[in-house]
């Protein structure tokens, strides 16, 4: 669920105390809506002002900062690198955390400038203002047009967003509550307390009436409303004394959902997972999260080039193979001809078909061939045969193109696979490299000269029993990785018939064990299309066997003498595997 406002209070009461006092040693925005400040002492503190998933938390994860900070990022080292973080504020029952943070100003003198993140969906922002309370910056700007009613803009005096016209959950009492209930009328009781209260999401508005009623559906009855009112107490009071419990939804093995209390409406469908803190919990409920979008704002580009090239050869493998079709009739045209030229002493010009005994058949039985009025018999039979000679022509073209179009197209999907995966803007750096030495895109040309971005390297793995694991990130990659840094007597490991990373295993001149040739396997499983399957197909063999065809695209091997394995991907072993 979206971060409402009493999940963000369970998130700020757990990680004031570890942020007040704290300085502020770097400053980095690795994506454009996303700022990490560096504390003292290794913390990490995310403000996310994504429209999908706007969440403040400390985070345990690193993330490949851009080339050229965004010019928001250097603003805010300007004004708050070196500060210290004086107060964390949440507004009451508000999706809405301000730091108060205490820095230098432009004159050298001690300063107070206030870092407001508003976690609203798709207006969610980051606004740094000074310390009279008039905007410095801020992450999206909104003009006049953009909003009528707040505008947030450089220079103007920063005000709260709207509130909803909804009572508070926390202040409502009993003989309130029970009147309100009264007019629930024909509404669903979750329904009516969405439509009461604000700061309640729907997920907790059904619990409590799934905790009252033993329904999420339940309506209002004389009998319903002192249960409803119980548990609503109940969860008034937690919410009023910071009693929140970290808690992962589960679904098959996988994140659905999280929230500050246990959640029984689903019964055995979902489980309860309690997280060591809410900080870890966001951590690894947006962690898979944060790929994709990365993914969409990095990638869109390379995304919609690649994605439009295999298109485009898609529906030109389609003609050439209704092509391909049509040359396997060529030998009619040869028949024909040879039955006009037999016949021609019947035959005068003018003449719009021509019916003869076909001696190629089995009892020569009676065909008919149209024939062109303009021209002479002898014309038409050459027309027929120009036509067998140019169809026996285009066979072979085509069967050539077809081939080179298949390849084309293998290697086009393993680019959108490589994409899906990519973590970091080097691996989308390497991949517009690949896709422009390909010709799929024009080469950039830039009087600026790029920033420094460090040397790509492979995914780093070390099997149970130590043994070193790397796995490509890209088809360049998977060729320098198998080709020049692997030894003959590494295992190599791929999925069978399906895109995918190239994965070492590094045996060290011996002979690698049952299980870190297993969990090889399993990484090449999961760093492909079989990612969300089961018995996955891996196929495996000594790097010596792995051949590369000379001309052939990047990442395209062919190998021989191999075995294969049957691995269902584990996300938590892949984790465990994984060298920090």
């Amino acid at each position: 669920m979206p971060l409402d406002a009493i999940c963000l209070q369970a998130v700020v009461q757990e990680i004031t105390p570890q942020l007040l006092g704290a300085r502020i040693e770097k400053i980095h925005q690795p994506t454009r809506d996303q700022v990490v400040l560096l504390l003292r002492g290794g913390k990490r503190l995310l403000l996310s002002a994504s429209a999908n998933q706007p969440r403040l938390h400390l985070t345990g994860l690193t993330r490949d900062n851009p080339s050229q900070p965004p010019m928001f990022c250097m603003l805010l080292r300007k004004h708050l690198a070196g500060g210290r973080i004086a107060a964390v504020r949440q507004t009451e029952l508000e999706r809405v955390v301000e730091l108060e943070i205490q820095a230098l100003d432009e004159l050298g003198e001690q300063s107070s400038f206030r870092l407001i993140l508003e976690a609203m969906g798709r207006h969610s922002n980051l606004i740094l203002c000074g310390k009279e309370g008039h905007i410095i910056d801020c992450m999206r700007r909104v003009d006049m047009e953009m909003s009528q009613q707040r505008q947030v803009l450089p220079g103007l005096f920063y005000r709260l967003p709207p509130q909803q016209e909804k009572l508070s959950p926390l202040a409502v009492e009993r003989e309130e509550f029970l009147r309100l209930l009264q007019d629930c009328g024909e509404r669903t009781l979750d329904r009516w307390l969405l439509d009461t209260f604000t700061a309640l999401p729907p997920l907790m508005a059904r619990e409590l009436v799934y905790r009252a009623c033993g329904s999420t559906d339940a309506r209002w009855t004389e009998e319903t409303m002192e249960p409803l009112w119980d548990t609503f107490f109940l969860w008034q009071n937690a919410v009023k004394e910071n009693n929140f419990i970290p808690v992962a939804l589960k679904r098959d093995g996988k994140y659905s959902d999280f929230t500050y209390s246990p959640i029984f409406q689903y019964e055995e469908y979902v489980v309860n997972e309690t997280a060591e803190s809410f900080s870890a919990l966001l951590d690894d409920f947006y962690e898979g999260r944060e790929q994709a979008e990365r993914v969409r704002q990095k990638g869109q580009d390379l995304l919609k080039t690649a994605t439009s090239a295999r298109d485009r050869l898609r529906r030109k493998l389609t003609m050439q193979e209704k092509e391909y079709l049509q040359t396997q009739n060529r030998e009619q045209h040869r028949i024909h001809g040879e039955l006009i030229t037999a016949n021609l002493y019947r035959m005068e010009r003018g003449e719009r078909k021509l019916t003869a005994e076909n001696y190629y058949e089995e009892g020569c039985p009676t065909v008919e061939i149209p024939l062109d009025p303009r021209l002479t018999p002898q014309q038409n039979a050459a027309r027929y045969f120009k036509q067998y000679t140019k169809a026996k022509t285009a066979e072979k073209i085509l069967t050539e193109q077809l081939e080179k179009g298949r390849v084309e197209l293998t290697y086009l999907e393993s680019v959108l696979q490589e994409l899906q995966l990519a973590e970091s803007e080097q691996d989308f750096n390497d991949i517009r490299a690949e896709l422009t030495d390909g010709g799929y895109l024009r080469q950039q040309r830039s009087s600026k000269k790029g920033g420094f971005q460090r040397a790509s390297r492979p995914r780093e793995f070390r099997s149970s029993a130590g043994l070193r694991i790397l796995v490509g990130r890209n088809n360049r990659q998977n060729d320098r990785l198998t080709g020049k840094e692997a030894w003959k007597s590494d295992i190599w490991l791929h999925t069978q018939k399906i895109h995918g990373s190239h994965v070492i295993l590094f045996t060290e001149g011996m002979e690698p064990d049952e299980q870190s040739l297993y969990e090889a396997a399993m990484l090449a499983a999961w760093y492909s299309q079989g990612r969300e399957g089961s018995k996955v197909p891996v196929d495996y063999t000594p790097v010596k066997f792995v051949k590369k065809p000379a001309g052939s695209k990047p990442g395209m091997v062919v190998y021989t003498t191999y075995q294969t394995m049957l691995v269902d991907p584990d996300e938590a072993l892949i984790k465990a595997l994984a060298v920090k």
